[in-house]
C-alpha cells in the first residue's frame, strides 16, 4: 500500500474532528487547573491519533465488505478503487490498533485506572461503530456515539492526564473492593464545555447520514434520519447549533470559561448562513462540506478565545 492510498484509506483530512477537542480540553485543563503535563499529552495525542485512523480504516473495510451496491463498492470506496488486498487492509488495521492500546497502556501506568477505563469505552464504541453483526453506525445512534466519545471523551482525557491528582475523579482498587469518587461540579465544568464540540461533531455524522439517506437505505444501513425523516433530522441539524452557543454562554455565566469567549457570537453569522444552505439542499457534493465548515469556525473560534485567555 503506498503512502497515498494509506492516507486515503483513514480519511486523514477528517481527522481535524479530533483535533479540535483535543486542543479545547488542553487550553482548558491549563486555564482552569493551571497543569500541564507534556509527556502525558504527547502520549494521550498520539494515541488518539492512531485510534482515530483505526476507526476510519475499519469504518471504510466494513463498509467495502458489506456493501451490497456493486458501483459504491468497486468505483467509490477506496478498497475497490485502488484494489487493496484484503489481508493488507486487515494487518493495517490490527498495527495501527494495537500501537493505540499500548500507548494507552503506558498512559494508564502514568496516571490511573480511570485512563484506562475510559479509555476502554472509546476503543470499544470506535470499534463496534461499524464492527460487528450489528454496527452502531447502522443504528439510529451514531450521532450520540460520534459526538459523546469524541466530543467529551477526548476532552475529559486530555483535562485528566493533565490533572489527574486535581480530584476530578479518582478510580482505585485494593483487594476485593473498587472505589469511585467524583467531583459532580467539576464533571460538570468539563461536559458543558465540551458541548460545543459534541454537537458539532454528531452534526457532521448527521449532515452526512442526511445526504446518504437514500444510498444507506439501499446498502441496509438504517441511521437516524431514516426513523426521524429527512425534515426533522434537519429540524435537529439546526438546533445543535443554537445548542452549541447557547453551552458557551451558559460556561460563561457560570464563570466556567472565560469572558472573552463571548467573542465566539462573531461567527454566529457565517454559521447561519451555512446552515441555511444546507437546509435548502443536501448533497454530498455541494452541501455536506457545511457542517465540516461550521465544526471548523465555531470550534477554532473557541480555540482562539482560549488560547488569548491562558496567555493573558
Amino acid at each position: 500500500m503506498t503512502i497515498s492510498t494509506f492516507l486515503k484509506l483513514v480519511e486523514i483530512k477528517t481527522k481535524i474532528a479530533s483535533l479540535f477537542p483535543f486542543l479545547i480540553g488542553l487550553l482548558f485543563v491549563i486555564y482552569r487547573f493551571e497543569a500541564f503535563q507534556p509527556v502525558n499529552t504527547l502520549i494521550f495525542f498520539m494515541s488518539m491519533f492512531l485510534f482515530d485512523l483505526t476507526t476510519t480504516a475499519i469504518n471504510n473495510y466494513m463498509d467495502y465488505r458489506k456493501a451490497t451496491n456493486a458501483e459504491y463498492k468497486t468505483k467509490r470506496n477506496i478498497i475497490g478503487q485502488k484494489a487493496i488486498p484484503e489481508r493488507v487492509v486487515v494487518t493495517t488495521i490490527y498495527t495501527l490498533l494495537t500501537s493505540a492500546a499500548l500507548l494507552g497502556i503506558w498512559l494508564t501506568v502514568r496516571t490511573d485506572l480511570l485512563v484506562l477505563l475510559i479509555g476502554l469505552v472509546c476503543f470499544a464504541i470506535g470499534i463496534f461503530y461499524t464492527f460487528g453483526p450489528i454496527p452502531l453506525s447502522r443504528m439510529p445512534l451514531g450521532e450520540v456515539f460520534s459526538g459523546g466519545a469524541m466530543g467529551f471523551g477526548i476532552i475529559f482525557l486530555i483535562i485528566y492526564v493533565n490533572a489527574f491528582d486535581q480530584g476530578i475523579a479518582q478510580i482505585t482498587w485494593a483487594s476485593q473492593m473498587v472505589h469511585f469518587q467524583v467531583d459532580l461540579f467539576l464533571m460538570f465544568e468539563i461536559l458543558l464545555i465540551s458541548l460545543p464540540c459534541v454537537f458539532t461533531i454528531a452534526n457532521l455524522m448527521l449532515a452526512n447520514n442526511i445526504c446518504d439517506l437514500e444510498e444507506d437505505i439501499s446498502n441496509h444501513r438504517y441511521t437516524l434520519p431514516f426513523y426521524l425523516g429527512k425534515k426533522r433530522s434537519i429540524t435537529l441539524f439546526n438546533i445543535l447549533y443554537i445548542a452549541s452557543f447557547l453551552s458557551i454562554v451558559t460556561a460563561v455565566f457560570l464563570n466556567i470559561l472565560p469572558l472573552a469567549m463571548l467573542f465566539t457570537f462573531i461567527v454566529i453569522y457565517p454559521v447561519y448562513k451555512h446552515v441555511r444552505l444546507f437546509n435548502r439542499k443536501q448533497t454530498k457534493e455541494e452541501t455536506f462540506e457545511v457542517a465540516v465548515k461550521n465544526l471548523v469556525i465555531v470550534n477554532g473560534s473557541s480555540v482562539s478565545l482560549l488560547i488569548v485567555a491562558v496567555l493573558i
